[in-house]
């Protein structure tokens, strides 16, 4: 089956481009949030955050940059076969490979904090010296979860298996398993209940070598992001979320996801909006 074939486009993103041969940005949906642990729902943010992005600017003011100004390509999501996790990874792999091989970019709107796992596959295929910056309020590092090694709450362990010990930078982390943060004391650069003052040190740490930068939502406070499907009290705020994605401008960051917006826990779509703009500044910075 050719990757064209596993996507579907039911909206775009604000100013996409029609034709993928003029971009170098790459939009991705990945709906599937069939192990999310408490409160589902995270399926329907692709959609729901290319919605509302008509609502925002192409400008943005912290950069004085337009989308207007860059070509980008809103490519649809990943057509996810429900309640068959392996098949749903091994498309969503297939089709980020295929851009990879086109020297596309990939900017992906979530689902569950899982399909950051096949994304990060793909592009480790490409950059064996891949570096992974996690944004999130939880470790997700656990062994297994309920029996499963595939879930949103062994995700990041997984990751660790994948890319190899000291390249997992985790920020803002405040919730998990005593385990879990031995093991990340072993194998991960944990800055924890830190974001913006870790910039710096995550910063010397990485230098030139590619990175993969992955926002679980719920790095942020509840009362900032309350769309999400794990809320974890003593977040940061946005402010703070947006100026630490402006600092990883000078990095050197080849892949980007916004995941666990849950869109059924916010009527007033603050969440989403949300979720829209950080691509917006992530299309611009990276």
């Amino acid at each position: 089956m050719k990757y064209e074939e596993l996507l579907d486009a039911r909206a775009v993103f604000l100013e996409s481009s029609n034709n993928l041969d003029e971009c170098d940005q790459v939009i991705l949906g990945l709906p599937m949030d069939a192990t999310t642990s408490f409160r589902p729902g995270t399926r329907l943010a692709p959609y729901r955050v290319r919605e509302v992005s008509e609502g925002l600017e192409a400008y943005s003011i912290y950069q004085d940059k337009s989308l207007e100004d860059i070509h980008f390509y809103d490519a649809g999501s990943v057509i996810i076969p429900f309640g068959n996790v392996q098949e749903s990874l091994s498309r969503m792999e297939k089709v980020a490979r295929a851009f990879l091989e086109l020297n596309k970019k990939i900017y992906s709107i979530g689902g569950e904090h899982l399909v950051s796992l096949p994304l990060i596959k793909a592009y480790h295929e490409k950059y064996p010296d891949l570096a992974v910056i996690q944004l999130d309020a939880h470790a997700d590092l656990r062994m297994d979860y309920l029996g499963e090694q595939l879930s949103h709450a062994t995700v990041m362990r997984r990751v660790v298996d994948l890319i190899g010990p000291g390249r997992l930078f985790q920020l803002g982390i405040r919730s998990g398993l005593k385990e879990e943060f031995e093991f990340a004391a072993a194998h991960t650069n944990l800055y924890l209940d830190e974001v913006v003052s870790a910039i710096s040190g995550v910063k010397g740490k990485i230098g030139r070598r590619p990175v993969y930068v992955t926002v679980d939502i719920d790095v942020l406070d509840p009362a900032f992001a309350p769309g999400t499907g794990t809320p974890e009290p003593g977040g940061i705020t946005t402010r703070e979320l947006i100026k630490t994605l402006l600092e990883f401008k000078d990095l050197n960051v080849v892949g980007f996801d916004v995941v666990e917006i849950s869109p059924p826990y916010e009527p007033s779509d603050n969440t989403a909006i949300l979720g829209a703009k950080l691509i917006r500044e992530a299309l611009l910075a990276f």
